[in-house]
């Protein structure tokens, strides 16, 4: 059978119904693999320190995605609770004209950093460039940065992956799977390694209404479909694309099953475990209250909900939705990777899985969410606001696009048109355009529900608060208070995307009320005009 047909026959039998044995569970160790051959002894079985903060004393830890929105948050913490870390490593590419290095330079320079900064500049120092790239073979290491990561590092935490929904399907494969394996490769040649954490998604398996702490048998070989990516022509990969897609919504979920479905197979050679996040959001606490660095997502409709750009949105609001705060994901992670250690020492320990979502523990419905945003949007306004804030969840897709017609594009246009006749740089149709396509693209996770169980989740919770220092490494959402949180999320928004300080508040509450009046006065002159037009009813008696 070839490469080719083997995804096919196997992406059919997916559409079937695969069993629901997991490769992965909990009472049994991963199923054996042909490709990697029977577990090895790593030699890696040093000491391990039962509490959570000194595991971290002393040791070298290898970040990839660090320039990311989670990997920075995750640097971050690292930095500022395990102290003692040695060394972070992190793996820059050269982007957009700069080197590895001067990528560097202007990372430590981020916001994110400046309580660091202020209190302890001298941590950032730990931080060490590595160059090299995610998709490129062997990570694009040189030999010598090779070498230091398998002699020095004891951690990993694998945050890359490209998150667009819309990617095409051979830049989703190679970031999220093909360079996973090169992650994995490099990893099974470190000598002083004791844990590994490969961060996923809980959406890796979309098709699946409930979601168990497991791995899931993919919808195609992961090493056949490597070869597929590597070997067949690009035009040939476009063309089969949907069909290789099946049943996922996008290119996202269906790279990050196979992946996850790769690291199984690793499982008896390394010690990992898997942390599957839902939609990561704002900070609850650190580094700051509602902190965040990116529009993407649910973070863009926020945002644009706030400044009233947004009528009409494609979502059951009764369905509950899965977000997660980025410093719960962060503790998560860094608690995941001590426990692993621990666990490695235990040959019939087996990978664990992490859901770390809110939904089960301490979920909130669409119709909730959307309801406390709108109120934050008007209570503390944007000095950026363009439309009074006000917008409806809709599940009639006709409707929707007639709204988004008439509220969204038309006026976007309307009010293109006379930026440029005042001699300004029209901008309301490039937000209206942007905002469609991510809303486009997060609908499929809009409309439905998912049931993520969080068993192992619990149990981490349990430990990291049973432990010395469980405060400040919280993982548990269940006191989560979603009407503060959700204030602060916006407001988090107001000051670190859109740059608007508190400072501008009263400026924005005033030019809210006048929105709020010229839209009262429309109003009430477009009711006066219609009841001029229209003839008032004939007496039927005459």
């Amino acid at each position: 059978m070839t490469t080719l047909s083997y995804a096919f026959s196997e992406k059919d039998h997916w559409h079937k119904g695969y069993t629901d044995q997991p490769l992965v569970d909990q009472n049994n160790n991963t199923q054996s693999n042909p490709l990697h051959g029977a577990p090895e002894d790593s030699g890696r079985h040093t000491a391990v320190t039962n509490s959570l903060r000194p595991f971290y004393n002393g040791k070298s830890a290898f970040v990839t995605g660090g320039t990311g929105f989670l990997g920075k948050v995750l640097i971050e913490k690292l930095l500022r609770a395990c102290s003692g870390l040695r060394t972070i490593y992190i793996l820059l590419r050269p982007k957009r004209g700069l080197t590895s290095e001067q990528r560097f330079q202007e990372f430590i320079k981020h916001g994110v950093f400046d309580r660091l900064r202020d209190k302890t500049p001298q941590l950032l120092e730990k931080i060490v460039c590595i160059g090299g790239d995610i998709s490129m073979p062997q990570l694009g290491l040189t030999e010598r940065d090779r070498l230091t990561l398998i002699e020095h590092v004891n951690v990993v935490f694998h945050v890359a992956a490209t998150v667009r929904f819309n990617e095409g399907l051979i830049e989703a494969a190679i970031l999220n799977t093909v360079g996973t394996k090169s992650i994995l490769d490099l990893c099974v040649n470190m000598q002083q390694l004791q844990s590994v954490v490969h961060v996923s998604t809980a959406y890796s398996n979309p098709c699946r209404s409930e979601v168990d702490e497991i791995v899931y048998p993919s919808p195609m070989d992961p090493n056949q479909f490597i070869q597929c990516i590597q070997l067949l022509p690009g035009e040939v990969l476009n063309a089969i694309g949907i069909k290789l897609q099946g049943m996922h919504p996008n290119t996202y979920t269906l790279t990050k099953s196979v992946t996850e479905q790769l690291v199984a197979e690793y499982a008896s050679r390394l010690p990992l475990c898997i942390v599957r996040p839902s939609i990561v959001t704002g900070a609850v606490a650190e580094p700051y209250p509602g902190w965040i660095d990116n529009v993407y997502g649910i973070t863009g409709i926020m945002m644009e909900i706030g400044r009233g750009t947004i009528s009409s949105i494609m979502c059951d609001e009764r369905c509950t939705m899965d977000v997660i705060p980025v410093d719960i994901v962060c503790n998560t992670l860094i608690a995941a990777a001590w426990q692993t250690a621990q666990a490695s020492h235990s040959d019939a320990a087996p990978m664990q899985v992490y859901n770390c979502t809110s939904g089960q523990i301490n979920g909130i419905k669409w119709h909730e969410y959307g309801r406390i945003t709108q109120q934050c949007a008007v209570r503390n306004p944007t000095k950026y606001v363009m439309l009074c804030p006000g917008f409806r969840f809709r599940t009639n897709r006709f409707i929707h696009k007639l709204v988004e017609l008439l509220l969204h594009f038309l006026p976007a246009y309307l009010f293109d048109v006379l930026m440029r006749v005042r001699g300004t740089k029209p901008i309301m149709a490039k937000i209206a355009k942007r905002f469609q396509k991510a809303a486009d693209t997060g609908e499929f996770f809009a409309m439905h529900e998912w049931t993520f169980r969080n068993d192992n989740l619990r149990h981490l919770g349990t430990l990291v608060r049973q432990d010395v220092a469980g405060d400040e490494f919280c993982c548990d959402v269940s006191g989560l208070e979603w009407e503060s949180y959700i204030e602060a999320y916006m407001l988090g928004i107001r000051r670190f995307v859109l740059k608007d300080g508190l400072e501008s508040m009263d400026q924005a509450r005033k030019k809210l009320q006048r929105l709020n009046f010229t839209m009262a006065t429309s109003l009430a002159g477009s009711a006066t005009n219609a009841n001029n037009i229209i003839p008032p009813p004939e007496n039927e008696h005459n």
